[in-house]
């Protein structure tokens, strides 16, 4: 004779309890270890907003000078807030064909460097991330040696020098085509990117330059960007290079001209002398401020468009079993 259920858990989900509490009976204390206190949370946000407002106040009050007339400057070394606010610091800046020229240069450095920075880059960490390469073991450790001794300023003024690149852009470009750690940053998330993926496109006939750009690439891209992120600042923020192989001030990038500016206080490069800028009712305080924030918005600009592969932790693609 077949045993009869019993009644009550013949009923259809009559002793079954919500997910969520059964979550809890498994698992009992472990929601309330999850939230911090109040208080905790009321110093979390605390710090925050003190290392907020740390990092912005200095940028806000740069921005304020360049609207604020010279007037207001000298009465008020400290302006939280813009007073009778104007544009002529700005149109200055534009209307200044030295400037235009600085911008179009580290333009030109950033975008044209960064892409053979990135070919490069990828290219190599790829075939690093093939332990199966015929000495790639020896080949790591000379670059992992290159990254740790280095030949310093004097030799790779030489080089440069020997190679005829004094006074030309490519110099600031070629010395540093290649970053020994975004190498290994790079190599090493290639080396993450699953085998079986890349052996099912060779089954449907891709070589390893197709299996690289088509599927390797698309999968790293969130390791990609931030890498070329991290070589476009490098490029836009050049200077020091600048100082030393480039003597002419028609091909100083934007940095370089910026320093000779803020530092020197020379306003010889920009086209102009400082009586001119005062006929302009405009002062050297002006002219600093409005170059730094001219200089600074275009990379802050690109940035919310790079933000997103930041915070993408999942690949794009996945492994049917």
């Amino acid at each position: 004779m077949a045993r009869l259920a019993h009644p009550a858990k013949a009923r259809l989900g009559g002793d079954r309890k919500p997910r969520e509490l059964q979550a809890q009976d498994r698992m009992p204390g472990q929601s309330r270890l999850m939230r911090n206190p109040w208080w905790a949370d009321v110093i979390i946000y605390a710090l925050l907003f003190l290392a907020g407002f740390i990092t912005l106040f200095p940028i806000w009050t740069v921005v304020v000078r360049s609207f604020s007339p010279s007037h207001i400057i000298s009465k008020y070394p400290l302006l939280v807030w813009p007073r009778e606010a104007n544009l002529i610091a700005y149109q200055y800046v534009f209307q200044t064909p030295t400037l235009v020229r600085s911008f179009g240069v580290t333009v030109f450095i950033t975008v044209v460097g960064t892409a053979i920075n990135m070919l490069l880059t990828v290219t190599a960490a790829y075939g690093l991330s093939k332990t199966k390469l015929p000495g790639s073991k020896a080949i790591m450790t000379f670059i992992v040696f290159a990254m740790l001794f280095h030949a310093g300023i004097v030799p790779t003024y030489i080089v440069v020098n020997k190679l005829g690149l004094i006074d030309s852009l490519w110099s600031l470009i070629w010395p540093s085509a290649v970053s020994v750690f975004n190498l290994i940053l790079l190599r090493n998330y290639f080396w993450s990117v699953p085998t079986e993926i890349e052996d099912s496109a060779r089954i449907d006939g891709a070589n390893d330059w197709q299996v690289l750009w088509r599927v390797v690439v698309p999968l790293s891209m969130p390791a990609i960007a931030t890498i070329s992120l991290f070589y476009a600042v490098g490029h836009w923020n050049e200077f020091f290079s600048a100082l030393f192989y480039i003597n002419d001030n028609s091909k100083w990038p934007l940095q370089l001209l910026l320093r000779s500016i803020i530092i020197e206080t020379n306003f010889q490069g920009m086209g102009s002398t400082t009586g001119e800028v005062q006929q302009r009712f405009i002062s050297p305080e002006n002219i600093k401020a409005a170059s730094i924030v001219f200089a600074t918005v275009p990379i802050l600009v690109v940035y919310p468009f790079l933000q997103k592969h930041f915070v993408q932790g999942v690949r794009l693609g996945a492994i049917k079993g």
